[in-house]
């Protein structure tokens, strides 16, 4: 009797330790399934989070772009007054002038944007507006067979005088004629038509290309160079400004002068032409370009030399 009462507690024993055992095999399985659900709730919130950043770029990008598409950039070369040149205005801040730059702003207005100009060396500024740097291009820019390869170009805004051989005074009987230039070293900004009448025109001359027209005027200043060919209201201008400067004879063989036009991106990707063309139409409709030589010859006797660099690489 005892013996069989001592198996049967051994056999309730074991039943207990069993159910034990199923027990916290299943406590242990119940508590894992709420981390797996928390780790797929972090993973849902993070691609959410995720989700929410690009969309707040990408409105961020959008807005942004917008606003660069209010702004109308305008490459020029500043250094060829009357067309444009700096000088300090009211405050002694210096400001950009000239008749090139009443256009600009004249077709920022027309176009409702606002003028951001920038200033770089005369052959640096179609290659710069090509890489997208600027919107347009004025500066006192002729269009070009050759040019035309590299932008559009915008009607005719403006024809200046024939282009003109500055040269100092003592030395105005030698050059009567373009043949009289045998020899002689005459400067021209690079990148020009006007290096061009040198290189084409002024046989047996030799040519000084300097990417400012300032510099050029200072070799002749300092007997460096025997002339200058620039256009006619530039030629101008500095026999107004200096006693010792004339016009030589030999200008009048040079030809009649090309008109200016507004240069953009070739196959116009920002569609400015015709805000652009639209601008112009008004600007010769009001007789505007009057009042912007005006302006200009005023402020020029105050431009000061700037420098123009090339475009950062």
């Amino acid at each position: 009797m005892k013996k069989l009462l001592a198996l049967t507690l051994a056999a309730l024993m074991v039943f207990g330790m069993v159910a034990c055992a199923s027990n916290t095999d299943s406590n242990s399985t119940d508590t894992a399934a709420p981390a797996d659900s928390q780790t797929t709730e972090q993973a849902d919130t993070s691609a959410e989070a995720d989700t929410s950043a690009e969309t707040d770029a990408s409105s961020e990008s959008t807005e942004q772009a917008g606003t660069s598409s209010e702004t109308l950039i305008f490459g020029t070369s500043a250094d060829y007054a009357p067309f444009e040149f700096m000088y300090p205005d009211d405050n002694g801040d210096m400001v950009y002038g000239g008749i090139d730059v009443s256009v600009a702003q004249y077709i920022a207005d027309y176009t409702g944007k606002t003028l951001q100009t920038e200033n770089m060396a005369f052959d640096y500024l179609l290659a710069s507006l090509q890489k997208g740097d600027f919107d347009i291009v004025i500066a006192a820019m002729e269009a070009t067979d050759e040019r035309k390869e590299a932008a559009d170009f915008s009607d005719p805004y403006y024809t200046d005088y024939p282009p003109m051989i500055l040269v100092k005074k003592e030395n105005a009987d030698k050059y009567k004629t373009l043949a009289d230039f045998e020899g002689a070293a005459v400067g021209a900004q690079t990148g020009t038509t006007k290096a061009d009448i040198v290189t084409n025109d002024m046989p047996g001359a030799n040519l000084v290309a300097l990417q400012l027209v300032t510099d050029l005027v200072n070799q002749l200043m300092y007997d460096k160079v025997d002339a200058v060919v620039v256009d006619g209201s530039v030629a101008n201008q500095y026999v107004a400004e200096n006693d010792d400067f004339v016009i030589a004879d030999a200008s009048s063989e040079l030809g009649a002068a090309e008109p200016y036009c507004v240069a953009v991106q070739k196959g116009d990707p920002k569609g400015l032409l015709p805000g652009i063309n639209e601008a112009i139409a008004k600007i010769n409709e009001e007789n505007k370009m009057e009042e912007f030589v005006a302006l200009a010859d005023s402020l020029s006797g105050v431009a000061e030399e700037v420098s123009a660099d090339a475009p950062a690489e």
